[in-house]
């Protein structure tokens, strides 16, 4: 390799270390949290009650210290996009992928979209792999005690969610248009994040 390429090489290595972030040259996925790596939960805000810690290469957070519902809450905000998250819940915790957040300090299903990671709530039509108030998920799949990973494409008023591959609902709505993103524990036992991405899109 020649200088001049080390020097570009160099440079570009500094820039991801220093936001956090890791792109993937080839696919497009910015990497906004992994395990291996605890820098980069300085890609995110904290709101509510803070219980949330590195634990066995995921970010964790339970009933332990909590009252109420807390968040992870990105500190940018995106329009059209893909994210990948990879969690593991016990199969009593509220829990959720939040997006295109109107009020980052507040985060709720009334102002934001929630793609519910949640196996015994009480609504079965509005539980894991739907998105809350909007669409209804059925079968209903479970994402109890195991790592599952979730992949929401939010393109204009089109939206999807696939767990492990398989789609769960479609929504066309145009009620939320940019925010960040939001992973929440909301109550019951425990969640563990281990992997979050992003892919912006055209």
């Amino acid at each position: 390799m020649q200088p001049r390429e080390l020097a570009v090489l160099a440079t570009a290595l500094l820039g991801t270390t220093l936001c956090g972030c890791t792109t993937t040259r080839d696919s497009g996925w910015v990497t906004l949290f992994d395990g291996r790596h605890p820098e980069t939960l300085s890609n995110w805000a904290r709101v509510g009650e803070d219980n949330w810690r590195i634990e066995d290469g995921a970010v964790v957070a339970d009933a332990s210290k909590v009252p109420g519902s807390t968040y992870l809450v990105s500190k940018q905000s995106y329009t059209d996009v893909e994210i990948r998250a990879e969690v593991w819940v016990t199969p009593d915790t509220n829990s959720g992928v939040f997006f295109r957040c109107s009020d980052p300090a507040s985060i709720s299903a009334r102002n934001c979209y929630e793609m519910n990671i949640w196996d015994t709530y009480r609504v079965p039509y509005y539980a894991t792999g739907a998105i809350a108030l909007f669409a209804k998920v059925d079968p209903v799949p479970k994402a109890g005690n195991k790592w599952s990973t979730f992949d929401i494409t939010a393109q204009g008023t089109h939206m999807r969610v696939l767990m492990d591959g398989r789609q769960t609902v479609v929504l066309d709505d145009a009620t939320y248009h940019r925010g960040p993103i939001a992973l929440q524990w909301g109550g019951g036992g425990i969640v563990k994040w281990r992997r979050v991405q992003v892919r912006p899109l055209p």
